[in-house]
């Protein structure tokens, strides 16, 4: 086809040149080709080499200093904030209630809780949970090794912690005795406590409960206050997830990041991001006392939430030093008379982000699957696809059929595209011979072409709105795709062990180039050499580019462009086949 130098190039969505973006090339007038080709290669190269950078800073930046600080340094600095810098920032119990050296510090007991999903280490040290390990989850998809949530330093400093604030009440920096060593839900049980005490002021006992459950990720955890003194004890409870900066390790293309840090939900507030480099600026908006909601702690696929069912509660963040920070929740205990109990009891979730089974824990809780902005159009993708998993019990699978019922959606609006192509490419001959007669004279050529249009009955602009239409659903699913944990380590079949990371071999990668090339060809021919070697380079290119893309999206986008190619060759061949009895 003739380009005029009043035409444009733009990305037609049955391929993609950045993630969830479309790939193969359709005209539309406007534009000079030229510069168009120019504009897309920048755009494509510029979102690569963003992605690099970033990636490229996150592995040589100056190094967060390692979780090596001594046992006796971190109870000075983990106990919160001394004093309020903000009235956000809670002031909690900033010392043990009595001096612990690093010798002893080292040699706190330590108590091992298994399940059937879980393995837990429970430190007598505030009785926090200071390991994590999720049974059937693994690090990789050769399943070397269980995943790490909660964990000591081997990769983050990160764990739950709760305690009681009020005069000489046990916190998270208090040595408390454990009931056992080790704990395990044995056959037959369905849940699994550990017990731990500690003294409060004169004649109050505080007992510390973690309860683990079978088939379940959530743990609840109470304290109960029994008062055998003489005056009545007043505490407040307080729960928190204690975790440095550093992102998770699981990436998405190109190491793109999805959001790690502390978030936090209530009616009025709705869903809550908080940066930790808000929190270390002291930028966060002051949280009011509320009676519903709840905080959390987030990364790529996994999650650790407080979940307070009832009654009255204050959220908070902190800034603990060292890059570490918490964020948690505080809830009054009621007053407890002399020879009475009372206590408060809050389940903390700690698991893998099952969008069906969170949903069902607490008010907004699925939200903590970060599909960005696009998340109307996500989450309905990925409640379908799901559906169709249920169907045919592979994820692969599902994204072949999801892809032919987004393809039968978009059949007319695809098809108006492609008969747009295939009539301007009947007339490319011609528009070549006007170039010829009128290349000097630039409005004469519009003038000539736009009579060509109309004689011929060629909408110019008729593949553009349908293609504008499709790409937020494109881009919806690589969002689906990047972080719904259900496709983490998913396999499809033979070598592609995990849809949610690269192609090991590239294979998929690769046919994906040859159905872009192929696609090419069914497209007008530029009348340029130059950008007709362009064209015939840029499958090349996007090929490279998706050998990073999750197999997922490669194998939904290799899918569409082969059904593509079939509608393209159909109506391109009904079209010509008029076109030349016509003549």
């Amino acid at each position: 086809m003739a380009p005029s130098r009043g035409q444009r190039w733009r990305l037609d969505a049955s391929r993609g040149a950045i993630p969830g973006t479309p790939a193969v090339m359709i005209r539309c007038p406007d534009m000079p080709m030229k510069d168009t080709h120019r504009l897309i290669l920048f755009l494509v190269f510029t979102f690569s080499l963003v992605m690099l950078w970033e990636s490229w800073q996150r592995q040589n930046a100056a190094p967060v200093p390692a979780v090596t600080q001594t046992a006796s340094q971190s109870a000075a600095q983990d106990g919160g904030v001394p004093a309020p810098v903000a009235a956000n920032q809670v002031a909690l119990p900033a010392t043990p209630q009595a001096p612990v050296g690093q010798a002893a510090l080292a040699s706190i007991p330590r108590a091992v809780v298994k399940t059937d999903l879980i393995e837990a280490v429970v430190s007598a040290k505030g009785g926090d949970i200071v390991s994590l390990k999720f049974l059937e989850h693994t690090t990789d998809a050769r399943g070397s090794e269980p995943f790490l949530l909660f964990d000591e330093g081997k990769r983050h400093d990160y764990s739950a912690q709760s305690g009681l604030t009020g005069e000489g009440m046990p916190n998270h920096n208090t040595i408390y005795t454990l009931s056992a060593p080790n704990v395990l839900l044995e056959p037959g049980q369905n849940s699994v406590s550990l017990k731990l005490t500690a003294q409060g002021p004169a004649g109050v006992l505080v007992t510390k409960t973690l309860t683990f459950n079978r088939g379940s990720y959530l743990i609840d955890v109470s304290h109960e206050i029994e008062n055998n003194g003489a005056a009545p004890v007043a505490a407040t409870a307080y729960f928190r997830l204690s975790r440095d900066s550093k992102p998770s390790e699981d990436v998405g293309f190109l190491g793109a990041q999805t959001y790690t840090g502390p978030a936090f939900y209530t009616e009025a507030d709705k869903f809550r991001k908080v940066d930790f480099s808000d929190i270390e600026k002291n930028k966060v908006k002051p949280f009011s006392p509320v009676n519903d909601g709840w905080v959390a702690m987030v990364q790529h696929y996994f999650v650790a939430a407080f979940l307070p069912k009832q009654g009255q509660r204050e959220f908070f963040v902190q800034d603990l030093g060292n890059k570490r920070f918490a964020a948690g929740v505080k809830i009054p205990v009621a007053a407890v008379a002399p020879g009475q109990k009372s206590g408060v009891s809050v389940p903390l979730y700690a698991g893998p982000q099952e969008q069906k089974k969170i949903a069902e824990l607490a008010p907004g809780f699925d939200l903590v699957v970060d599909y960005g902005v696009l998340t109307v159009i996500a989450a309905p993708l990925f409640w379908l696809l799901s559906w169709l998993y249920a169907l045919v019990g592979n994820w692969g699978w599902a994204i072949i059929v999801l892809t032919v019922l987004l393809k039968l959606v978009f059949f007319p609006l695809s098809a108006a595209s492609y008969k747009s192509m295939a009539k301007m490419r009947t007339v490319t001959p011609r528009m070549i011979k006007l170039k010829e007669m009128y290349g000097n004279d630039r409005m004469k050529l519009n003038q000539e072409m736009m009579e060509l249009y109309k004689k011929e009955k060629i909408n110019p602009l008729g593949g553009c709105l349908p293609v504008l239409v499709q790409i937020p659903v494109f881009i919806a699913l690589y969002w689906v795709l990047l972080a719904s944990v259900e496709m983490r380590h998913a396999p499809w079949l033979g070598w592609i062990t995990d849809l949610s990371s690269k192609d090991p071999y590239y294979v998929l990668p690769i046919i994906m180039g040859i159905t872009m090339f192929i696609q090419t060809k069914l497209n007008p021919t530029p009348p340029d050499p130059i950008q007709a070697k362009v064209m015939t380079i840029m499958p090349l290119m996007f090929s490279v580019m998706f050998l990073f893309f999750p197999a997922g999206l490669v194998l939904y986008w290799t899918v569409n462009n082969i059904l593509s190619i079939a509608q393209q060759w159909q109506i391109t061949r009904a079209i010509e086949s008029g076109a030349a009895k016509a003549a």
